[in-house]
Order: C-alpha cells, then structure tokens, then sequence
C-alpha cells in the first residue's frame, strides 16, 4: 500500500459516520481517489422504490472530495468544506453499490478544487457531477494519530 492509499484509509477510517455507511477506499493515488458506498436499506431514500437518497450520494462526494486532498498534499493538512456543489444526472439503481471518484484540479496557498462524479457500473454514465472548494488551514494532527504527534514540516 502507499503512503497516499494508507493516508486515505486512515482518514476514512476516522468519520464515524462512513464506518456506520460501510464507505471503503478503493483506490487512492496521484491521479485521485476512488471510494465505494456498499447499497444497504440505511440509505434508500424512497421505501416503495429502493432508490438510494440524495444526501447518501451528498455524504459520499463531499467525503471523496475532502479526503482526495491527502492524494495531492505532500502533508496531511486540515482542510473543511468550503463550497459543494452536486449536479445530480439521474437516481441510483436499487441493490448495487455506488462509487465516488474525486480529483483535485487546483491548489492555492488556501484553497484546494476538487472535482468528481458518483456512478454505478461504469464512469461514463455518471449519477453525479460534483465541484467543492477546501479550505487549506495548515498542518494539523494526524487522523488516527494520537495527541504529540503531530505532523511536522
């Protein structure tokens, strides 16, 4: 595994709320990240229909996008949501998995730009678009690393 694949997993694996969605990175590298969110009834939107919510697909690209930042950064670096935004292309097939790609396209001494798609079986056929905007706060603690070790530069 990379640095930037063990960087990634170890992000993931700190928001709570993606262990509880049962997100996994399945691949993380230069060129961006690729995470997975596995289908379950926890996030079916519409009971009659199975089609997954919206805000489960808002939670995966936001997520993508943020962690997609340890992809491009030399450092770990804390870095918040700025500005999201998801076009969304159509709904999610019931029962199959969805994926997030994110990349990021620009980096400033204070903003990252991420760009990304969610889809299902195939990346040219995407569920959504997503733009977001993180802020660059500067080094910060490690996740998954205890208090006094701090990532130094």
């Amino acid at each position: 595994m990379t640095s930037i694949e063990e960087r990634a997993h170890r992000f993931l694996s700190i928001l709570r709320h993606c262990q509880v969605l049962g997100m996994t990175v399945e691949q993380a590298d230069e060129n961006g990240l690729l995470l997975k969110l596995p289908f379950s009834e926890a996030i079916v939107g519409n009971p009659y229909t199975g089609v997954v919510h919206g805000g489960a697909i808002t939670t995966l690209m936001d997520t993508c996008c943020g962690i997609s930042t340890v992809c491009y950064l030399p450092e770990f670096e804390i870095c918040p949501t700025l500005d999201l935004r998801i076009d969304y292309m159509h709904p999610a097939e019931p029962g199959k998995p969805i994926y997030g790609f994110a990349e990021c396209y620009r980096m400033t001494s204070t903003v990252i730009f991420t760009r990304g798609i969610a889809f299902q079986d195939s990346r040219e056929r995407p569920l959504a678009h997503v733009v977001g905007a993180f802020m660059r706060m500067g080094k910060g603690m490690m996740p998954g690393k205890p208090a006094g070790e701090a990532t130094h530069g």
